[in-house]
């Protein structure tokens, strides 16, 4: 019996001394990359949150200093241990509830926040004298108090936001951005961009031009076309909404903002302060382009120009009421109702007859 037990302690010795090693090596593989991590720093103070201090000191307590003191690169061991007795110390500290109204003084910082927010030229004094007339009577400290907290720099040095500077120049922006088109040509497939301008406030479209290599001399073109003192698309503006893109060239910005209309770049990574252009991408693809096999270049201008009646004169838009941008004026008094097609039925409008 003995004998037949011996191989078998052997064989768990042996796999437990292996995993001992296995572990080991994964300890040491895991404490060089920490030393790596830390290296990164160069120098810089680690910033730790209250409960990655709360977790650091919770599990480098079992280890004991002696331990910590092999694989802790983060912080030192007594700074570990330091945390585990201000752990302590705090699981039995009670401190007790202040009297006063926490949901008030809620309700008093999301008021501030947003009148700062909203109103990037108010300063302290003015938001306290806005809240006394909500019946919050706060001191400009509390208000100092509450942006400060929340990242929100004094008034002059704070950002006006992109939402105030649409509202501020409603009527007056125009934004301008580009959309691809692969067509069939007996070179092969090639990619064209076409470059449109959009009015905000009425949703007009302008179609300045569609080209596989939009250069510079195709993009001063287009600028002098948009900005034609008689029938330009963007006369009467004075803000042209433009991406960050390369293809804005300096002569493009130069023609434009010598007609007195200011271009202004959308911030880093947010499409959506051009969105009106988004949009309107989204719908001739999906409505338009991405139904079509288009081979040659007049086949794509012809698509364009067939969207862009469509689009005008017999689609409703959601932001216009659900109203068209070009409303019919024939009296709605026919009793037989005519169907419309435009690019063989793709596109339909649907009209009483005369």
């Amino acid at each position: 019996m003995t004998a037949d037990v011996y191989p078998l302690q052997v064989l768990l010795v042996t796999l437990a001394g292996w995993v001992n090693r296995h572990q080991q090596h994964v300890i040491e593989h895991l404490v060089e990359e920490n030393r790596v991590l830390k290296g990164q720093l160069r120098g810089h103070r680690l910033r730790l949150t209250d409960d990655q201090r709360r977790h650091l000191a919770a599990k480098g307590h079992r280890l004991g200093r002696r331990v910590l003191g092999q694989v802790a690169t983060l912080v030192t061991p007594d700074t570990i241990l330091r945390w585990h007795r201000q752990l302590i110390a705090r699981k039995w500290t009670f401190t007790p509830k202040r009297p006063g109204r926490p949901g008030i003084m809620k309700e008093i910082s999301s008021l501030i926040l947003r009148m700062a927010t909203e109103n990037p030229g108010w300063g302290y004094t003015r938001i306290q004298g806005a809240l006394k007339n909500l019946g919050h009577g706060v001191a400009r400290s509390t208000v100092a108090k509450a942006l400060k907290a929340n990242g929100i720099p004094p008034a002059p040095d704070r950002p006006s936001s992109w939402r105030t500077f649409l509202r501020a120049h409603w009527g007056e922006i125009a934004g301008a951005d580009f959309f691809t088109s692969e067509v069939w040509t007996p070179r092969g497939l090639i990619t064209y961009y076409t470059l449109f301008v959009i009015d905000l406030r009425s949703r007009r479209v302008h179609v300045a031009g569609s080209t596989p290599n939009p250069d510079a001399a195709f993009m001063a073109q287009a600028a002098r076309r948009l900005t034609d003192a008689v029938d330009g698309f963007l006369a009467g503006h004075r803000v042209l909404i433009c991406d960050r893109d390369g293809k804005w060239t300096k002569g493009f910005r130069r023609i434009v903002e010598g007609a007195g209309v200011r271009i202004v770049l959308t911030p880093v990574q947010a499409p959506n302060a051009n969105a009106y252009a988004e949009r309107f991408v989204r719908s001739i693809r999906e409505e338009c382009l991405d139904r079509l096999i288009l081979f040659g270049e007049r086949r794509l201008l012809r698509a364009l120009d067939e969207f862009l009646a469509h689009y005008h004169g017999e689609r409703n838009h959601q932001g216009l009421g659900n109203e068209l941008i070009t409303p019919e004026t024939r009296p709605l008094r026919g009793t037989h109702v005519r169907c419309r097609e435009r690019l063989g039925g793709l596109l339909r409008y649907y009209q009483r007859a005369a």
